[in-house]
């Protein structure tokens, strides 16, 4: 175990995992820091949430070679349908107008850990410490320094990879934006009564936003979004009452629905990083962004990430130059900015527009859902930002290797 690194990547979920699947082989030593055991069932991050990956993020994880061992538990997405309860605008997203196969997949974070984990095993250049707390950061001129309860490590780069409450942001002190929705998101698995024929619904509500993804064994996996002081309510109803309710928001496009696994609440803000990096640091994932569930982006934004900064890291140390220099990871602050600021201010609109029922914002906006459905090149223009594909694509987006 060194104590010296090139990269050291602070949080072992989806992001920092894929960071350090994406870095290794290419000459550098890394080292990945988690508080708990690097184990799927002891992470909290991979737990029984439905992740909506792009048509981006499975490239992504395809070009790292971990898509083959989880392909088998995702369910493609070929539809969209959005629509808003008690209005008559709606829009579909088609994966054959797009020209491809699926639009994006699900899968939960507990298959997308399984097949992630066991790629970290084994790697000469990687170091796994976990469980391992960090409980102190400095950063100096020519290195980063972390305090562990076993010692201290240095790094030339050190990467906050370790979600939403990152003790690494806050130490180090990034700026943040955040925004409160006072809202929960109900997850859970929900059989329903007819096929979901590989269909995504987004719902609109006066409650909040629904969705209901499909997934294998004919199940849908549903975010449903309530108000915080609801919560209570609808986690203590029996699984009967549950799916009546589900069922008044979301309708009968899926038949009486049947079954209803077990359910979870994730409390709902906005959090945004608007500059990410610092000499010899930079927050990537969860810790530089996090977001509503409303369209899915939140992995996926992360994802992307992931994928930049390996390629920008990689191409520093290939052209000799020091990765945690902050000329160099302005280039990554530069690529990522758009599409961060983008994703984080689209999703805020969405969540606020669809939150008012004041009946000429209401007649507006179905109008307007409706008006896009008759335009083609709007909804390609959607479609293509839905699947990760807008804008200047890293390698590991295009299904190229590093």
């Amino acid at each position: 175990m060194s104590t010296q690194y090139d990269i050291l990547i602070i949080g072992g979920g989806m992001a920092g995992a894929s960071l350090a699947i994406a870095l290794s082989g290419h000459g550098l030593r890394t080292g990945l820091v988690e508080a708990a055991p690097l184990k799927v069932e002891q992470v909290p991050n991979y737990d029984d949430r439905g992740i909506a990956l792009s048509l981006g993020s499975r490239r992504i994880l395809s070009a790292l070679g971990v898509w083959d061992a989880m392909a088998d538990q995702a369910q493609p997405i070929e539809h969209i349908h959005v629509s808003e309860r008690g209005g008559f605008g709606f829009t579909h997203l088609h994966a054959g107008e797009e020209g491809v196969p699926a639009l994006g997949q699900v899968i939960t974070a507990r298959d997308l850990g399984a097949g992630l984990l066991p790629a970290l095993e084994d790697k000469e250049d990687l170091d796994i410490l976990a469980p391992a707390r960090v409980e102190w950061v400095k950063v100096e001129e020519d290195h980063a320094r972390i305090g562990l309860d076993r010692g201290e490590l240095r790094a030339r780069l050190l990467v906050a990879a370790d979600g939403g409450n990152s003790l690494v942001r806050q130490q180090l002190g990034f700026r943040t934006r955040r925004r409160e929705y006072h809202q929960s998101a109900i997850i859970a698995n929900i059989t329903p009564g007819r096929p979901h024929g590989n269909s995504a619904w987004e719902r609109f509500t006066p409650a909040g936003p629904m969705a209901l993804l499909p997934m294998t064994e004919g199940r849908c996996a549903l975010v449903w979004t309530v108000a915080d002081e609801d919560v209570g309510e609808v986690l203590s109803l029996s699984d009967t009452d549950f799916l009546a309710q589900v069922q008044q928001h979301f309708g009968w496009r899926l038949g009486r629905l049947q079954r209803a696994g077990r359910r979870a609440a994730y409390p709902l803000s906005q959090l945004w990083v608007p500059h990410a990096v610092q000499h010899r640091a930079v927050v990537i994932g969860n810790a530089a962004h996090t977001l509503h569930p409303v369209a899915g982006q939140g992995f996926n934004l992360g994802l992307r990430d992931v994928a930049v900064l390996a390629e920008v890291i990689l191409d520093a140390a290939r052209a000799g130059n020091d990765p945690g220099d902050l000329e160099n990871l302005e280039r990554y602050q530069q690529w990522r900015a758009r599409d961060q600021r983008g994703v984080v201010e689209a999703t805020n609109l969405l969540v606020r527009s669809f939150s008012n029922e004041l009946l000429p914002l209401k007649l507006a906006r179905n109008l307007g859902v409706l008006g896009l459905e008759a335009l083609p090149p709007a909804r390609h223009a959607i479609a293509r930002a839905a699947m990760g594909l807008q804008g200047r694509l890293p390698r590991l987006a295009r299904g190229l290797p590093l």
